[in-house]
């Protein structure tokens, strides 16, 4: 039975009171549990202990910025994380993505979408861990790569390669059939469902972000080739 996502626990941090209660609200009207904090060393330290089933963060907050609670939270974890940003602080999107944010938001943010793009992003987390769903989450073996999607688990040359949720959507989509090339839109609808809109940048930041976790384990590392104007294609060796 597909859990249902509104029981989900979802932290929720930033340092402006008003975002904080107002979010919690939207939230737990939906049925969510809600734990917010305002700064980032007390979220860390709770969601160490235990961890929620996905993060709000916002990038600029004292103490602990959400960049750098990002950085430490993906030592151990790969929670979804959504990003709250400022409508000024377009390379911080950027930087969030590849340091492995599945979504942002601009602030103001409609309520609403926020709470679409949570249960958006719960689900395909949910899907992933399916074992119900067992013929499409057949363990996956392209040369070096393994991928058992009922595990959520990614090896390169026995390596172990950790991946965020949409990540890992998007490298399987790739790797189930090698040499086919996947175009950002394709890649987009796969990894962003329920007609959310994200531009192709987004797209392009999880690619540079996978890339860098595959070479921090294979300096070498080429099999998700770029072709510009086109799309993506995953390269068998």
């Amino acid at each position: 039975m597909e859990k249902d996502v509104s029981m989900s626990t979802i932290a929720l941090v930033d340092d402006d009171r008003n975002i904080l209660a107002s979010v919690s609200l939207a939230l737990e009207a939906e049925g969510f549990e809600v734990r917010s904090f305002t700064d980032g060393v007390a979220a860390l330290a709770e969601m160490g202990r235990n961890p929620p089933d996905l993060a709000v963060l916002d990038i600029k907050m004292p103490r602990l910025d959400g960049m750098e609670l990002l950085r430490r939270l993906r030592l151990k974890s790969d929670l979804p994380v959504i990003f709250l940003t400022s409508k000024d602080e377009e390379i911080d999107e950027v930087l969030g993505l590849r340091m492995g944010a599945d979504d942002y938001m601009r602030k103001p943010f409609s309520q609403r979408l926020l709470v679409e793009r949570i249960r958006s992003l719960l689900r395909r987390r949910e899907a992933v861990a399916d074992a119900d769903r067992a013929e499409d989450d057949r363990p996956i073996v392209r040369g070096r790569l393994g991928l058992d999607p009922m595990r959520h688990s990614v090896t390169w040359g026995g390596e172990q390669v950790t991946l965020t949720v949409t990540e890992f959507l998007i490298l399987k989509t790739l790797a189930i059939r090698p040499g086919v090339v996947k175009s950002r839109d394709q890649l987009m609808d796969i990894a962003y469902e329920d007609e959310i809109y994200v531009d192709d940048r987004t797209v392009d930041s999880h690619i540079k972000r996978i890339r860098k976790k595959f070479r921090a384990v294979d300096s070498q590392f080429s099999s998700i080739e770029t072709l510009y104007g086109v799309g993506y294609k995953f390269r068998e060796v």
